[in-house]
């Protein structure tokens, strides 16, 4: 008895199991029809964002972290000693060349001109005494009334008040200068710095911090150092009489200050950096370059002309170098090999391997193969035909 039972429990547990799997097997089983075509269909259509390949015009830059230098500094200095009675101008102005800075006490050099201006009227007044004396003397001893020596002797003295009149003249030339030393003016146009002397104060000839700095704006130049393997094709651009054109951008590249071009390059070649220094000058016209600010300063080289240009993000490098896919006419793609050129601002040049007008992808790369098909992404960022404007 206890064995029919062993048997009826496996009986009942071979059917549970079986009725176990068929219901198991209804529910996951995959319809044969659209539905398997539509998850095959998903599987094998990526959606992409490509664009045309373009033609245009790819210049070739060379970059530097520079220095921006001013063209001129002044440090200006008292020529006469004196007490500094007025300061005319305010710290940080931008002053121009002969505008009054200071003034110092003139009453000493006016008084020095007085002085050789009524010496020189009395040596005037000698010499024309003399010059007088002179023609009588000349007329006696042409009649031999007077001694030759006693002529000779006039003479001399006309030629000696003649110089004393001349040192005079020299010593009027001098107050004057003096006078004019008091008035000081800016040697060029330009910003001042910070006031060193204050009103009041005796200033000397000898000051080494003299009155103020003053600094040239504009225009302005840049020093940046280039790698010495760029050296000869910008001396050969240089040779030719080409103006090179140099941009300043601020140290994270965003903002671009200025518009210059190349003024010089230095003789010699850093031998620990292997790089070799660039002058750049600038109008400054908007005062955005500052002297000692720290700017990436690009140097214009030379433009390709009619070049293929595709946006950097087509270009893709493997084992066999660099290529792009190419959306084909029935929406599939293929790897094509490209040689690239110079890359700048986003884009990259073509130098081989691509016509203008080939779409190439630009975004979706990562899931794409040979021959895989691919959807166009509209410009709203949706999966269709790309709207043609």
């Amino acid at each position: 008895m206890n064995s029919g039972r062993w048997w009826v429990w496996l009986l009942v547990a071979v059917l549970i199991a079986t009725c176990t799997y068929v219901w198991l097997n209804r529910n996951t089983a995959k319809p044969a029809g659209s539905s398997g075509q539509e998850a095959k269909t998903r599987v094998l259509t990526v959606p992409v964002s490509a664009v045309p390949a373009k033609t245009g015009d790819m210049g070739v830059y060379v970059t530097g972290l520079g220095t921006v230098t001013s063209l001129k500094t002044v440090t200006v200095k008292s020529l006469v000693d004196g007490q500094l009675m007025s300061v005319q101008f305010r710290e940080g102005d931008i002053v121009g060349k002969g505008k009054l800075l200071a003034q110092i006490d003139p009453r000493p050099f006016q008084v020095q001109l007085t002085q050789a201006e009524g010496q020189l009227v009395r040596d005037q007044a000698q010499l024309v005494n003399a010059r007088l004396d002179l023609e009588r003397y000349q007329t006696l001893s042409a009649e031999d009334s007077i001694a030759k020596q006693q002529y000779d002797t006039q003479k001399a003295l006309v030629h000696q008040l003649e110089g004393t009149v001349k040192v005079d003249e020299g010593l009027i030339a001098n107050a004057k200068l003096q006078l004019t030393y008091a008035h000081i003016t800016a040697p060029l146009t330009g910003r001042v710095g910070l006031r060193q002397v204050d009103p009041g104060n005796i200033i000397h000839t000898t000051d080494t911090n003299g009155l103020v700095v003053i600094t040239q704006l504009q225009p302005i130049t840049v020093l940046f150092p280039i790698p010495e393997d760029n050296l000869p094709r910008v001396l050969d651009r240089l040779k030719k009489g080409a103006r090179l054109q140099v941009e300043a951008f601020d140290r994270e590249m965003k903002e671009k200050l200025d518009t210059g071009y190349l003024l010089t390059v230095d003789n010699l070649i850093d031998p620990t950096t292997g790089t070799v220094k660039f002058k750049a000058v600038f109008p400054n016209s908007r005062n955005q370059l500052f002297p000692g600010q720290f700017v990436n300063a690009r140097l214009l080289v030379e433009v390709i002309h009619d070049s293929i240009i595709v946006p950097s993000a087509a270009i893709q490098r493997g084992p066999q170098g660099t290529y792009v896919y190419i959306v084909k006419a029935d929406r599939t793609v293929g790897i094509r090999p490209v040689t690239v050129g110079v890359a700048e601002e986003g884009n990259t040049s073509v130098t081989s391997g691509l016509s203008q007008g080939e779409q190439v992808v630009v975004e979706g790369t990562e899931k794409l193969r040979e021959g895989s098909r691919v959807e166009l992404k509209t410009e709203n960022g949706n999966a269709g035909k790309r709207q043609r404007r």
